[in-house]
């Protein structure tokens, strides 16, 4: 099969044929229909994570069983699905729990085995993290939900337990981004979206941002500060440095949440957060890792309502050998919304 290859840690990823994908025996090998990139595969990509190399990045993804393993008991060839970025182990008390996010064993496509930039990829304990996809949400929707999308969603639902009428600050108007904003809204939240780029915030707006700050020199937390009478109720990271979480912090009321979505190189050992704020005014640092297969149905039900709408996310659909030239400078790329990688192009 094709698929992107990384030799080496920020070497130019390759487009080659490969041997094509094992089905494992508790797990399924999926024809990719679809798969986004992400600022996650780009941390991959420059040696933020462990993975072993040569690698086949990619981890959401949607698309068509080709294989079912011999002890798989819920899914059959044929069946549309998509994965959580996240896949649970299946038998350890969190997986049992509906809590796989958190699994101690959990595998990764893309990061912990080769993932879905390739128009094959294994997935694991497939009874556990497959997710079925309705006939009427189309592959490039579905591939969206898997890490960007879901993560929000739990997020803003089952970790700050966003309530109507608060404030919600959006620092990063990427992927994430756009989806945290979505969300809030549908759930009735009033939304400050934060970017270094015009047309992020633009599509901010478009998605029912009240208000957008341009993070060129500006005193986000200040901006925020005027614009929410005294802070935001709930912050976001939705990009993952030291500066966005300060400014994401900052920018909180007391008795404020944050929630940190964004992955975090590290700053000299570790990226400094202003703690002196978070203990003196008593805020809850949250941290988002995906979402369960378990708790997609409510998600789904919104997107099947048309209350949520991820379709309108998808900025654009490249080939395998455009996504090979685009990661290496996806952290710096101008993007307002999710790029969908086809294999099939």
């Amino acid at each position: 099969m094709r698929a992107v290859v990384i030799d080496a840690v920020r070497a130019e990823p390759q487009v080659r044929e490969v041997a094509h994908p094992t089905v494992p025996p508790l797990g399924v090998v999926v024809r990719v229909m679809a798969t986004g990139m992400c600022r996650s595969d780009w941390h991959a990509w420059a040696g933020h994570d462990d993975i072993a190399l040569p690698h086949v990045p990619g981890h959401e993804l949607a698309g068509v069983i080709a294989e079912v393993g011999p002890e798989v008991r819920r899914w059959a060839a044929g069946d549309r699905v998509t994965v959580p970025f996240v896949c649970g182990c299946g038998r350890c008390a969190w997986c049992l729990a509906g809590e796989a996010q958190v699994c101690p064993d959990q595998e990764q496509p893309g990061f912990t085995h080769w993932g879905s930039f390739a128009e094959y990829v294994a997935l694991h304990a497939a009874d556990t993290n497959l997710v079925a996809v309705p006939d009427s949400i189309d592959f490039a929707t579905a591939a969206s939900l898997g890490c960007r999308f879901a993560t929000a969603y739990r997020a803003l639902v089952g970790r700050a337990r966003v309530a109507h009428g608060e404030w919600v600050t959006v620092v990063g108007a990427g992927g994430v981004g756009l989806s945290t904003v979505m969300i809030a809204r549908a759930l009735g939240a009033r939304v400050v979206a934060v970017d270094r780029n015009p047309e992020s915030l633009a599509a901010a707006r478009a998605l029912g941002a009240e208000h957008t700050v341009l993070a060129d020199g500006a005193d986000i937390p200040a901006a925020v500060a005027e614009l929410t009478d005294g802070g935001s109720h709930v912050a976001v990271d939705a990009v993952g440095s030291e500066q966005t979480c300060a400014d994401a912090i900052l920018s909180l009321r007391r008795r404020g949440r944050h929630v940190q979505i964004g992955l975090l190189p590290p700053v000299d050992g570790h990226p400094r957060v202003p703690m002196a704020r978070v203990i003196g005014w008593e805020l809850d640092l949250l941290g988002s890792h995906g979402m369960a297969a378990s708790d997609y149905p409510g998600m789904m039900q919104l997107i099947q309502q048309g209350r949520l709408q991820p379709q309108l996310l998808v900025e654009r659909t490249i080939g395998l050998d455009e996504a090979a030239a685009l990661l290496p400078r996806f952290d710096v790329a101008t993007v307002a919304g999710i790029t969908i990688v086809d294999p099939r192009r």
